[in-house]
Order: structure tokens, then sequence, then C-alpha cells
């Protein structure tokens, strides 16, 4: 371990620069020697790291979303070719190459990490060594092995014999108690951070080996944390820790405000958008307008949680346009609530006439709760001419007399449509 933080030493002079640097700040404060400063010191090289490399963790979160679209595809390829594995790999990197994708991307907060991390093992391990290192010099260096966090050195490690833990005025048990402590801590912080991503962040509308390779690693980092845990100093604890947890709460900014498309967290963003839009009615901050200019754009590739949602705003009367906002549909009719709250009603469509059937028409006899067109009322009995009284009076008449022209033997007439009159 020691061969390869040696090998990150020419970044040891700036990381222990930019220590001494908050120490001083911390130090007029909880005082020059205690465990308080030296230890805010380096929590708070981490936060500075931490935040020069957002723009990398943002690149991260784009590839990692690029990868698992392409998983489908990359799948196609590994069944095509899975007997040439010399072609697999060309039509993989055609397939990068066509998408803009880096499956190194995803890496790169870690790789950007490593030399600070291994930096700063390389001054605590010169710290317990005795050894001025960078910027540290002698008085620096008796300050820092005096300083203690909970009882352990900055400079101890859990494997460290009990002659080691004693020359910097410590006991043996105390320095494995918290480091224990620390390193489960870390573990358990890597592995929420791990689960959260899988059970939350994760399209579940696509099976892929992405998910069984994240899945796998949710359970392998702990581990190698715990194991490597033991051979870290105090201080690197400190650092590791401190960096899961802003992980983590970084993780959880971007699963509730810019989840994966068809992931859980979607879902549960939507719902929480819909309320908002309908409440209000209108997107509110640019990550909202982004969201739904998105979703917009999509058409008829929507999941079905994008579906929902445009379809919620429908039946507000809203409606989402091209550029993210949502303006009021038409033939939207504002009304207000019993409770004071705004609603929209949309205006209602005109009802067509219901047919009537073959025995109602041939009856003559509307439907209940119609009332008969002009065509179906019949004249009163006074009305008819005398002539056709006469005749109807005749025996027999009825029956001998010719039916006129468009009408039927027998049985009610069908009333003449207003066209034929």
């Amino acid at each position: 371990m020691d061969t390869i933080a040696s090998l990150f030493s020419f970044i040891t002079t700036p990381v222990s620069w930019v220590i001494v640097q908050f120490h001083s700040v911390y130090g007029a404060i909880f005082g020059p020697d205690t465990g308080w400063a030296w230890g805010l010191s380096i929590v708070s090289l981490v936060i500075l790291i931490r935040i020069c490399l957002i723009p990398l963790f943002v690149k991260q979160i784009k590839a990692t979303r690029a990868m698992q679209t392409l998983q489908p595809e990359m799948k196609k390829i590994q069944e095509r070719y899975k007997n040439d594995k010399q072609r697999q790999s060309e039509e993989m990197m055609k397939l990068y190459k066509e998408t803009g994708t880096n499956p190194l991307s995803s890496c790169l907060p870690i790789l950007a990490q490593s030399p600070f991390f291994f930096a700063l093992y390389h001054v605590l391990n010169s710290i317990a060594n005795n050894d001025t290192i960078g910027v540290i010099n002698e008085s620096l260096l008796k300050s820092a092995q005096q300083a203690h966090i909970f009882g352990a050195p900055l400079a101890a490690k859990f494997t460290d014999s009990s002659a080691d833990v004693a020359a910097l005025d410590a006991s043996l048990t105390t320095v494995r108690i918290v480091t224990a402590v620390m390193i489960v801590l870390m573990s358990a912080s890597q592995f929420y951070t791990q689960r959260q991503l899988m059970t939350k962040n994760v399209d579940t509308t696509v099976k892929t080996p992405f998910m069984q390779q994240q899945k796998m690693l949710m359970y392998v980092f702990p581990v190698m944390f715990a194991v490597f845990g033991i051979n870290f100093p105090v201080g690197v604890l400190v650092y590791w820790l401190t960096t899961n947890v802003w992980t983590m709460g970084q993780q959880m900014y971007v699963i509730h405000n810019n989840p994966t498309p068809g992931s859980k967290a979607q879902a549960a963003y939507l719902e929480r958008l819909t309320k908002h839009v309908t409440t209000h009615g209108k997107t509110r901050r640019r990550g909202e307008r982004a969201i739904v200019k998105a979703i917009v754009a999509k058409g008829r590739d929507r999941n079905e949680f994008e579906r929902k949602f445009i379809n919620g705003l429908s039946k507000a009367g809203l409606a989402a346009q091209t550029d993210g906002t949502v303006v009021k549909s038409e033939g939207a009719v504002a009304t207000i609530a019993e409770d004071g709250t705004p609603t929209t009603t949309a205006t209602p469509k005109r009802q067509q006439p219901k047919r009537q059937s073959k025995a109602q028409r041939q009856s003559g006899h509307p439907k209940q709760g119609d009332e008969p067109t002009s065509l179906e009322k019949s004249e009163p009995e006074d009305a008819k001419p005398e002539a056709a009284k006469k005749d109807a009076s005749k025996p027999g008449s009825g029956g001998r007399s010719k039916a006129q022209s468009g009408q039927r033997k027998g049985g009610p007439q069908r009333p003449k449509s207003p066209s034929k009159k």
C-alpha cells in the first residue's frame, strides 16, 4: 500500500498545504492540538474536493443513464457475435461512437478522487512514522500526533500493535473500537447509497445485465471497505466516511429532483409535479420545465408514468407545451370548488339523439322520455275529411283499399322523412 501511495507523492504538497490552511482556521477556534481542528480540516478537504468534482458527477449521471439505455442494443450484439469476440468488441465500440457514450465516464469521480485519497494516506502515514512531509514541519507534525478523535490518534490503524499505539499516547482498545465503528459506518453508507440507486433510480421496464452488475456491486463494495478499512489510518477513515456521506446526500438530491426515466423515483416525482402544477397552474422552476419539455418531446415514446402525467394535466384542463411551460387547454372552464381551490372542468360535448330501434320505428312509439316528432303526431279524428270518414265506415272498405304509394300493406305506417316531404 505504501508503494501505491508513494506514486502519488507529487500531490502530497498541495494536499498538506490545504490541510494546514484549514487547520489554522479551526485551530484558532478549537485549539491547534485538538482532534476537532485536524479532523475538521480533513472534512473540509473532502468538501472542497467534492465541490470541484460536481461537473464530473453530472457527467457520471448522464453516462450511467446512457449506458442503461444502450443495454438492450449491447445484449443484441453479444448474442449475435457470441462466437466472435473481436467482432463483438468492434460493434460495441461502434455503438459507443455513434451514441457518444463512454463507459469510463461513470468512473470519473472515483478516478479523480484517487490521487487525493492516496496523497492523504501518505501524509497521515508519514505523521505516524514521525516524518515531515509537504508543508508539515516539525511543530505541525507534533501537533498532529497529539490530535485524537474520540480518543484515537489520526495516524493510528486497526492493525497497529500496542507499542505503536502507545507511542501515539493512546490505548489499543480505544483505537480498535473507534476504527471498527467508522468502518461499519463507512460500509453501511456505501451499501445504502448503492441500494438507493438500485431500488429507486433504475428503469424497471428494462431488464439488462447492467442491473445485475449494479446489484453485485451493492454487496461487493461494502465488503471491500471492511477488508481494506482495517489498514487505513483514522484520518483516512474520516476522509472516506465523509466522502461516502457526501455521495449519499448528493445522490438523494438527484433522485428526488432528476430521477431516471421509467424508475420508481420518476413515478413519485411526476406525482408530486402533477399536484404542484394543477394547484398553481404553471411550472415554477427551471428544472420542472426541463422535465416537462423532455416528456413532451418524447411523443409516443413516453413511458407509463409520463403518459399518466400528461393525462393528469388534461383532466385538470391543462396542456404541456414544447418549451416546458403549462397552459390552460382550449374548452376548459375555470370553477371554484367548495373548499376554495380553483379547478377546471371541460365544456360538455353536445349529445347526439339516440337512435330508435326497428320495433320502435314500426310501432310508431318514441322512446321513453322522448317527445314525438311532428311527423309522428297523428291528426285528430274530427280533422279528417268527411269522405275519408265515410270510406272508413263502409264494411270491408279497409281490406279492399289499395295501399298508397310508399306505404306498407297493413300495420302502422312508417312516418315520412323530412327529405321526402
